[in-house]
């Protein structure tokens, strides 16, 4: 059973043709145990089915779809416990929030671009320019188009880790990242898959292209925007809990210094049906196509 979420009245409906497929909570009321951050919830398909999942009882700090980094020089911008070496996961003091401060763009019904400040304790790390994109693709699918610019404003030189890089192999996640529902006990887990992979095993920290997650009517192709995005690797779960997201730091922590940006792109698309290989290889390569420019 989900936990409740908590109560925000600062949410955009973004709309395509008129029908509303994501709500996005720009200022979340939430406690500081969840690292408070924007997220995109509910996200649905056109036919109107809900592809996303918000504070479930299994990992009360997923969002829907978000940006979460675990460790950003020892904060936590994903929630929950912290990953210590040679202690393993620690409820520590330390997560950070992301803070709305500014749009650039809101005319688009289905477009967002704004300014973001993480911070811990008052002290800025990072500032973050985020652009939401959504686009028809057909009449059974659409595309979600999620960039994220990341500086740090710091005053000294930062990086990025996991408990992958803090001493849990596999964990690498933390990046941008879409938690998924979980569906009825008579098939509980969705199917993973890639052009070459099918499977957890064989599609969690792979380079891939594009994976989808197809589940009981509904499936999500992720893709990398950029070539920079496309070499980061997959963090991959169906068993446990369904979800997919983009690792920043998979086995090494990644470097920012002061003054410094990194960039990364994601564009997912939400189809009704459960797609086969070429079904989705194809949605991939037309949403890479029809991505505004």
């Amino acid at each position: 059973m989900a936990v409740p979420p908590a109560a925000s009245s600062d949410t955009k409906v973004l709309r395509l043709a008129g029908r509303a497929v994501a709500d996005y909570v720009h200022r979340p009321r939430l406690p500081a145990t969840l690292s408070p951050r924007p997220y995109l919830h509910p996200v649905r398909t056109l036919g109107g089915l809900v592809v996303t999942e918000l504070r479930p009882a299994d990992h009360a700090h997923h969002l829907g779809v978000s940006m979460a980094v675990p460790d950003v020089a020892g904060v936590n911008f994903w929630g929950g416990r912290t990953y210590v070496r040679d202690r393993g996961p620690v409820a520590l003091d330390n997560h950070g929030v992301q803070e709305h401060t500014d749009w650039l763009e809101t005319d688009t019904p289905g477009s967002r671009t704004q300014e973001l400040s993480w911070t811990r304790e008052g002290h800025e790390l990072f500032s973050e320019r985020r652009t939401i994109r959504t686009y028809a693709l057909s009449a059974d699918a659409w595309a979600l188009d999620f960039t994220s610019t990341l500086t740090n404003v710091s005053g000294a030189d930062l990086s990025i880790g996991s408990p992958a890089t803090n001493g849990r192999p596999g964990a690498g996640y933390g990046g941008f990242f879409w938690r998924a529902p979980k569906e009825g006990a008579a098939d509980p887990r969705p199917e993973v898959f890639s052009a070459t992979a099918t499977g957890e095993d064989a599609v969690h920290g792979s380079t891939a292209e594009w994976l989808a997650l197809a589940g009981q009517g509904w499936t999500l192709v992720f893709a990398g925007g950029d070539e920079e995005t496309r070499r980061d690797p997959w963090f991959v779960r169906t068993g446990q809990y369904p979800g997919v997201g983009s690792s920043l730091a998979w086995e090494r922590r990644l470097p920012l210094a002061e003054g410094a940006a990194l960039s990364r792109r994601i564009v997912t698309v939400v189809a009704d049906g459960r797609l086969d290989r070429p079904a989705a290889a194809a949605l991939a390569a037309l949403a890479r196509e029809a991505a505004p420019s």
